[in-house]
Order: C-alpha cells, then sequence, then structure tokens
C-alpha cells in the first residue's frame, strides 16, 4: 500500500502542472500498446510475462516515410512483492527529409490493489523513467541560402549555426487505472496518464523557453458479450499535448472460433475515427497466447489531397507467457500395519 500511495502523491502533483510551454509518438492500435499507453498497465494481464511489438509506417506517398516501432515486455511478480508489474519500454520513431530520430529506453513500474475481496474492482497506479536521445541531419535539408538565383545548390553554405544536432534527457510519466471484472467475458477499464512530467527542454539552438509539452492521456474499453461466440470491444481514446490533441472512438467486434484450452482462436475487426484526421480499419487474430493486429488509416483531413486519402499501416503482436507451477504434494509413508 506504501507503494500505492507514492505513486498517487506524484500524480496529483503532475495534475497540478500539466499546462506547459513536438510531440510523443502515438499508435493507432493504442489498446496494444499497453505501456506507452499508461505506466499502471504494466502487468495488467493474465500471465506471467508480456512481450509486444508495435510497427507503424505512414505518409509514403507524401514524402519520406515516417517510421515508428516500439518494443516492451513486462512481468507480474516478478519479485516476492505481490500486485507489483514491472516492465521495460523501448521506442524508436523516424521521421522526414531530416532523418529526425527520436529513441526511448524506459523503465516501468506498477502497483495493483483490489477494493474489494471477490477482486472485482481494481485501482493500479504506474511510474516510467527513463531517458530520450532526439537527433537529426541537416544534410538532406533545404535553405534560403543555397538557392543562386536560378536554382537550388547543395554546394553552397547554408549560413544556419546550429548549436548541436543531438540531445538527451530524462523522462518522468505517470498513470492510474481501473479495472471492473463484472464476469468473465465482461470487463470495464478506464485510465488517465500524464506524460513528460518534466517538461524537458528540447532546443537545438540553446533556447530554454523551447521544451517538450506534456501530455495528456484519457482511455475506457469496454468488453461486452453478445451472444456465446461474440464479444463486442467499444473504446474511446483522448490525447493532449500542448496546442495538439486527437480523440478516437470506435469498436472491435471478436469472434470465438474456438475456446479449448491449447487451440483457442478468435478474430476481430473493427472501425475507427480520429476527428479532424483519419478512420482507420482493423483487423485481429488471437491464437493461445498470441494476439496479433493489422490497421490501415485512411486520411481524411486536407492533406488528403496530397496523400491521395493514404496514411499510414500498422502492425502488432502481443505474446504472453504462462509459466505453470507443478503442485508439490507432501510424500507419505505407508504404515506397516496396512
Amino acid at each position: 500500500m506504501k507503494y500505492f500511495k507514492t505513486i498517487c502523491c506524484i500524480f496529483i502533483l503532475g495534475l497540478f502542472s500539466i499546462q506547459s510551454f513536438g510531440q510523443d509518438i502515438h499508435f493507432s492500435q493504442f489498446y496494444n500498446s499497453p505501456l506507452n499507453l499508461n505506466p499502471s498497465l504494466a502487468g495488467s494481464f493474465y500471465g506471467n510475462y508480456r512481450f509486444v511489438g508495435n510497427y507503424r509506417n505512414q505518409w509514403s506517398s507524401v514524402t519520406i516515410p515516417f517510421s515508428t516501432i516500439s518494443l516492451s515486455a513486462d512481468a507480474n511478480n516478478l519479485t516476492k512483492i505481490k500486485n507489483l508489474g514491472l516492465g521495460v519500454v523501448f521506442n524508436h520513431d523516424n521521421t522526414g527529409d531530416s532523418r529526425f530520430k527520436t529513441t526511448i529506453l524506459n523503465t516501468v513500474a506498477s502497483y495493483r490493489i483490489s477494493l474489494d475481496k471477490d477482486s472485482i474492482h481494481n485501482l493500479s497506479g504506474g511510474i516510467q523513467i527513463g531517458f530520450t536521445n532526439k537527433n537529426l541531419s541537416y544534410d538532406e535539408l533545404r535553405f534560403d541560402a543555397q538557392y543562386n538565383g536560378a536554382r537550388f545548390d547543395k554546394g553552397l553554405p547554408s549560413r544556419e549555426n546550429f548549436a548541436v544536432n543531438s540531445q538527451i534527457f530524462m523522462n518522468l510519466h505517470i498513470g492510474l487505472s481501473y479495472d471492473y471484472q463484472i464476469d468473465s467475458r465482461k470487463k470495464w477499464n478506464i485510465g488517465i496518464s500524464i506524460f513528460n512530467i518534466t517538461n524537458p527542454k528540447e532546443s537545438y539552438f540553446g533556447n530554454t523557453e523551447i521544451r517538450l509539452d506534456r501530455r495528456l492521456t484519457l482511455h475506457s474499453t469496454f468488453t461486452y458479450d453478445l451472444t456465446s461466440e461474440i464479444d463486442v470491444l467499444p473504446s474511446l481514446f483522448y490525447m493532449k499535448q500542448g496546442k495538439y490533441f486527437e480523440f478516437i472512438f470506435g469498436a472491435l467486434g471478436k469472434y470465438t472460433l474456438s475456446d479449448v484450452p491449447g487451440s483457442y482462436q478468435a478474430v476481430k475487426a473493427g472501425l475507427f475515427f480520429r476527428t479532424k484526421d483519419a478512420g482507420y480499419l482493423t483487423v485481429g487474430y488471437d491464437v493461445n497466447n498470441w494476439n496479433l493486429g493489422l490497421s490501415y488509416d485512411i486520411n481524411m483531413s486536407s492533406l488528403r489531397h496530397a496523400s491521395n486519402g493514404r496514411g499510414g499501416i500498422e502492425l502488432s503482436a502481443i505474446y504472453i507467457l504462462q509459466i505453470f507451477k507443478p503442485i508439490k504434494r507432501g510424500h507419505k509413508i505407508c504404515p506397516d500395519y496396512l
């Protein structure tokens, strides 16, 4: 309980400082990237270890593609502290002509408490800490001074004075989430998280006023069993960073092909909308401990004229490892008189 109280105090302090002066990476399949969604989701699964991979590629029809990869791993009860989740996240983002690269390595810890004896209501708090490295290349960029009056001449000096082309800073993120397990196939989850608590500096000109905005994230998913084979999973997602925000709403439908232990299979399909930006279709396939997802964004913003409506493709894969421990039975010696 003392760990959870500490996390709650940090979270409340973060709420009071949410307003501040770049944007973070994000995925359309936010529900398939738990540690990027909310630090409190570390260890929030049935099993011992969870491994997650996400890949996104977009804007290839407009410019040099923006590509993002995320790898994470987390564990339940890895230590002797009950209800403690631990994890690690690695993110790498490569964007645009400047080859602007962002590399992130974070560690995550969460603590979970049950609000009742039957563990129907659960509250989790989490903290994520690590480092971000950002760097860019000026070689492929074009500047006004490199136009000789008729055409662009790469051999001309840019006359720009860049202080640095790389920087590193610390990350600090926090989150809270609440689970309501109504029954085995009916569940509600809601969460809130704040990223970039330290509001780190990220100027390439030594300007201390330029900082990475804090990011507020709200999310909710409800799982409902429609029939014995069909589940519906409506979801909401809201993210605000500085003056930018996005709101996603939609739902997945899940059809269970086989619920036999050892040969579990289910297929998923859904439609989501990101306001003023895109709509995207998503499909998925669950087989035993694997959860695979594929989505494609259809651009609906003013950029659609340049992109021909094409947005980005995204892949996700989750594998949960569950270790079954054999039951130890005491050895009994049969008495002589039997």
